[in-house]
């Protein structure tokens, strides 16, 4: 379970904004959550990565060094590795909520996800991936088509979970040595009202 006095990712997720798309009351049901953060330093790098059911079990944790060669690539580089790293533990069906603290990428896998919904697969805003990304976004891509739902949120790194991993990933490498857990949340039995949280009952679709 999340660490008590602490929000677990679908609270962040609930809290934060959905750039381009909006964020209906149903969003804040996925079946899983999955926080990513990427840092760059001149003498190293990391990727964080955090994923969690809708009722704040743990499922993994990753911290691993990385050599994106600037902090914008690292974001694009932290998320596909959450993508894949849970792909690999979920079902096809499986809805996905992501949580970053880079505007522009959380931007960019929804403006993927809305293009999925146009016949020509065109986003209608330009994607701003890093060409250097360019490899990491195409995967990203491919896996914001293979889950049911996924739509990604921004928030502060300060609030980001991922963030101590990714930047310390020397003093967090036994978080890679955590078993697995296989964890599907039974949606079946859900009696939660479809509510909007309070922090998106008052705004605008568009916000």
């Amino acid at each position: 379970m999340a660490i008590v006095g602490q929000p677990n990712l679908r609270e962040l997720f609930d809290d934060a904004p959905t750039p381009h798309i909006a964020h209906p009351p149903h969003t804040h049901r996925r079946d899983f959550y999955v926080a990513t953060d990427g840092s760059y330093a001149s003498d190293g790098a990391g990727l964080g990565v955090i994923i969690e059911t809708r009722d704040g079990s743990r499922v993994l944790r990753r911290s691993v060094p990385d050599t994106a060669p600037d902090n914008n690539v690292a974001e694009y580089r932290a998320l596909h590795l959450g993508l894949d790293t849970l792909a690999a533990r979920t079902p096809p069906d499986a809805s996905v909520g992501v949580l970053v603290d880079h505007d522009a990428l959380a931007g960019d896998v929804n403006s993927a996800v809305l293009a999925t919904q146009r016949r020509d697969y065109q986003p209608v805003r330009a994607f701003s991936a890093p060409r250097d990304a360019r490899h990491h976004w195409r995967g990203i891509r491919a896996r914001v088509t293979g889950f049911a739902e996924i739509r990604a949120a921004q928030v502060d790194s300060s609030r980001n979970p991922a963030h101590a991993l990714a930047n310390e990933p020397s003093q967090y490498a036994h978080v890679n040595d955590e078993p697995d857990r296989c964890l599907l949340p039974d949606a079946t039995t859900s009696t939660e009202p479809q509510i909007p949280p309070p922090s998106r009952s008052d705004r605008p679709a568009g916000d």
